[in-house]
C-alpha cells in the first residue's frame, strides 16, 4: 500500500457512509464488501479536498486496472445512481469498487468477489480532463 491507509476527501467520506447506513444487501459477497470498506472507513485518513493526491482513486476517478480476468481501462468510479456497466461506468457500491476507493496508483488490493478472494492491481488513477488531453 503506498500510503499508510485509506485516503479519502471528507467530502466523500461523509457521502460514502451515509450510502453505507442505507444499504443491505441478501447476497452475502456484497454485504461483506460493505463491511469490509465500513472497517476500512474508520481507519481512513480523511483530508481536505485541496489535500487529495492526484494517484488516489476516488469517486468519479477514472482507473486502469489488472485483475485476474484482464486488464480492464478507463473505468470510473461512480454513485451507484450513475452506475451504467456497458459505458465503465462503476458504482461504489459494487465488489470492485468498494474494494478501490481510498487506495492509490501502484496498489494491489485484495478483496472478496462472488468466485473468492482476487487481486486488482491499479495501474493508472486519471481524470476526466486527463483522459480528453
Amino acid at each position: 500500500m503506498k500510503y499508510e491507509k485509506l485516503i479519502i476527501a471528507k467530502s466523500e467520506n461523509n457521502l460514502l457512509r451515509d450510502l453505507l447506513n442505507k444499504v443491505f444487501s441478501k447476497d452475502a459477497v456484497h454485504q461483506d464488501c460493505y463491511n469490509r470498506l465500513r472497517g476500512e472507513l474508520i481507519n481512513a485518513t480523511v483530508v481536505e479536498e485541496a489535500d487529495m493526491p492526484k494517484d488516489v482513486v476516488r469517486l468519479n476517478s477514472l482507473i486502469d486496472v489488472e485483475t485476474p480476468f484482464g486488464y480492464i481501462e478507463g473505468y470510473q468510479l461512480v454513485l451507484p445512481k450513475d452506475s451504467n456497466p456497458t459505458a465503465k461506468k462503476l458504482s461504489i457500491l459494487t465488489p470492485m469498487g468498494s474494494a478501490l476507493i481510498g487506495y492509490a496508483q501502484g496498489d494491489k488490493v485484495v478483496w472478496s468477489f462472488p468466485k473468492g478472494e482476487e487481486t486488482i492491481t491499479i495501474k493508472k488513477v486519471y481524470s476526466e480532463k486527463e483522459k480528453v488531453s
